[in-house]
């Protein structure tokens, strides 16, 4: 088994990928648990990183070659894909470079309103990424059909953005013919904490500099 310190946002993350060699790619499935590694150290997740059947159950199945080399994919999410999710985004975007594992990963960004499509993340957001040496460089897109079909993982920032989410799956499921299952996907980035103060990741964007701090937490 090999062990990964992770950090992203206001998480610190332990990616734990453990392949069972008994069973093929496609039966293993994802599993992301969180817990505090000490009363003075951030909150980890535990990731054991597998391709999830649930999630695919609806899918087309992949054949074995297709499900070894295809990266674990995971979009985060938040209202205007300017300050949480980009966060998100570049600081595990860094993690994962910085380990050699950017060939096992898909990371992308959005958000559930096209408000700022086009436009980088908050410069404020920027900066404090900066201090901490992680460029955040995306585009503020919105979410859109196919990414429930693309997105092995979808995290959002806090229940509102779930629940837009979750609204724009229902008006699309039938348009655009997505899996009934795709909505499954998604997930609340603090869901996972066991111990936490928060119970979703605070949206900083009308506050000061310490709002943009505690998301893009330090390693």
């Amino acid at each position: 088994m090999s062990v990964i310190n992770l950090r992203f946002c206001h998480c610190s993350q332990l990616l734990l990928l453990s392949p069972n060699p008994k069973l093929s790619s496609s039966s293993q499935t994802a599993k992301l648990t969180l817990r505090k590694k000490n009363p003075t150290t951030p909150f980890a997740i535990s990731c054991k990183t597998r391709f999830s059947s649930s999630i695919r159950a609806s899918m087309a199945s992949p054949s074995i070659t297709d499900a070894e080399t295809k990266p674990f994919s995971v979009l985060f999410v938040c209202l205007g894909n300017i300050c949480r999710s980009p966060a998100a985004e570049g600081v595990f975007t860094d993690l994962v470079n910085k380990r050699d594992l950017n060939s096992k990963f898909k990371i992308d960004s959005a958000g559930t309103i096209n408000y700022h499509e086009g436009n980088e993340a908050d410069s404020r957001m920027r900066a404090a990424s900066k201090r901490r040496g992680i460029q955040i460089t995306s585009i503020s897109r919105p979410i859109k059909p196919s990414d429930f079909v693309d997105f092995d993982l979808i995290l959002a920032m806090d229940k509102q953005n779930r629940e837009d989410i979750f609204e724009a799956f229902n008006r699309w499921k039938d348009r655009h013919s997505l899996p009934d299952g795709a909505h499954k996907k998604v997930k609340l980035m603090c869901s996972y904490c066991k111990k936490h103060d928060e119970s979703e990741v605070p949206d900083p964007y009308y506050g000061g500099p310490q709002g943009f701090e505690k998301v893009c937490y330090s390693c």
